[in-house]
């Protein structure tokens, strides 16, 4: 039997994430494991590249941009995406309450705007140096 998607939790936040791209997959690989040693954050982890029962236009603008989910359905993206989900990770709580300073979050969109654009250098680059399928370490 697998485990339910989502911790037990009054707020669960989903992680909608391109699990098509190396540097997703290293990033959420991560952060499963930052909330699994802290007994669970509160977070549900959903590959937006796998799932086809999504229209094709909304798939899309999810996989251009980093989203969560909150449990009443609505969405937040990018830079505020990342520090809703910092909020939920124990040790990384106080880059969350240091992003809601005034001006900062302003600042992380205009950050994680340029790394969109270099986004698909640093794909190309991650998905060289990926193991062939079948023989990750």
């Amino acid at each position: 039997m697998t485990p339910p998607p989502c911790p037990a939790a009054d707020e669960p936040l989903t992680v909608l994430y391109d699990g098509s791209c190396p540097l997703c997959r290293r990033e959420i690989a991560h952060v499963r494991s930052l909330a699994d040693k802290k007994g669970g954050a509160a977070l549900c982890f959903v590959d937006v590249s796998a799932d086809a029962t999504r229209p094709a236009p909304e798939r899309d603008a999810l996989l251009a941009r980093f989203h969560v989910q909150r449990a009443d359905g609505t969405r937040l993206d990018g830079a505020a995406a990342f520090v809703a989900m910092w909020q939920r990770l124990p040790g990384w709580r106080w880059l969350a309450r240091l992003a809601r300073l005034p001006g900062m979050l302003a600042l992380l969109e205009r950050a994680y705007g340029g790394f969109l654009r270099v986004r698909p250098a640093l794909q190309r680059i991650a998905q060289r140096r990926e193991p062939p399928p079948g023989q990750e370490a």
